[in-house]
């Protein structure tokens, strides 16, 4: 399957779970973090660690700054409401849901896959001036500098992957990789298309 298909199926996917309701969510978020403790177990343990500040935030914000039902009784104005309380569950489950899928996609679609399918994605931007291939060349950095600086080493500096390879350097030469559309490519984005259109309708 094409990559710029697998990440419009990725995007489309994550922004369901941001529209789903309570009952629908929690076997969703369940069914993420399942199957990336499965399949891809020490990347998302490492990126939800990266978050847990971030996940103390909502709870902070939503909790104690929300008015409502004093979910502790014995602290009606100072401690966490009932209401603000469980916006703070969707919230949080909502963003373990989205860094559960971030941990699939990165485990199992190769990184020069991954920076060629947001190049073909990023294609029509030239019309509005926006080069695609520095975007591309942009995440393409970040992601390498993020996976060759693992916790406990010495930071990689981003500069060493723009070198030639006469210089010496480890680091392969960054190239676009381009795929091309196939047939099934193209029937399953016209039926993705088509759900999307008749869902919108209804």
């Amino acid at each position: 399957m094409h990559s710029g298909l697998i990440l419009l199926l990725w995007l489309a996917a994550v922004a369901s779970i941001q529209v789903l309701p309570s009952a629908a969510l929690w076997p969703a978020v369940l069914s993420c973090a399942a199957a990336a403790l499965l399949f891809a177990r020490v990347r998302s343990l490492r990126l939800l660690r990266r978050i847990r500040l971030l996940l103390l935030a909502i709870v902070i914000l939503f909790a104690w700054f929300t008015p409502g039902e004093a979910l502790l009784l014995d602290w009606p104005r100072v401690g966490p409401s009932r209401e603000g309380s469980a916006l703070a569950l969707l919230h949080g489950a909502r963003l373990v849901a989205v860094v559960c899928a971030v941990a699939l996609l990165l485990e199992h679609l190769p990184l020069a896959r991954l920076i060629g399918g947001l190049y073909a994605l990023s294609r029509p931007l030239r019309l509005i001036g926006v080069p695609p291939e520095r975007l591309a060349l942009r995440l393409l950095l970040v992601l390498r500098y993020v996976d060759a600086s693992p916790r406990g080493h010495k930071p990689m500096h981003w500069k060493e992957w723009l070198e030639d390879e006469s210089t010496g350097s480890d680091n392969p030469s960054v190239l676009l990789q381009r795929e091309r559309l196939s047939r099934t490519d193209a029937v399953v984005a016209l039926g993705v298309f088509g759900m999307l259109f008749w869902w919108s309708l209804g």
